[in-house]
């Protein structure tokens, strides 16, 4: 059986179906860049649960480190205020597709913020404006996403 949390963070439904069946893949990357035509490089989705922790983990690292405000992301138990997009809270996101070129340290994650069931999906903007990571909503749902891939 297939974990259905990752980071403490319960997956949604869809993708634990989604992934049991197999149809949890990348649609291609011309069908994706109609999805989200901002996104500059091309992803890998994450196939399973495992994979999506070993991978989040590497959120943990930007967010502890003071000087990498670049990438935007943040403890949300550690901000005095609640963050908000363009900031990431590490500790309500989970990747689920990252980079293929290894280094470029971009994705798209499930943010909980929204919702703890069907989480919203954003992705990290690096392209917009260099100077700073801009994470921007992709879908206001998970379900949305899925349904934009024809998943």
């Amino acid at each position: 059986m297939t974990p259905s949390t990752v980071r403490g963070l319960d997956l949604p439904t869809r993708l634990l179906s989604l992934m049991e069946r197999g149809l949890w893949r990348h649609p291609g990357d011309a069908d994706l860049m109609e999805i989200i035509p901002w996104f500059e490089d091309e992803l890998d989705f994450l196939s399973g649960p495992e994979r999506m922790e070993r991978q989040s983990r590497s959120m943990d690292m930007f967010a502890d480190d003071p000087h990498s405000d670049f990438f935007r992301e943040a403890r949300g138990t550690r901000s005095p205020a609640p963050l908000e997009l363009p900031w990431l809270d590490v500790e309500q996101a989970v990747l689920i597709a990252v980079n293929r070129i290894p280094g470029h340290d971009c994705g798209l994650a499930l943010d909980y913020r929204t919702d703890p069931s069907d989480p919203r999906v954003v992705g990290s903007d690096f392209w917009s404006d260099p100077v700073l990571c801009e994470w921007r909503v992709v879908a206001p749902t998970f379900s949305a996403f899925a349904t934009s891939l024809g998943m």
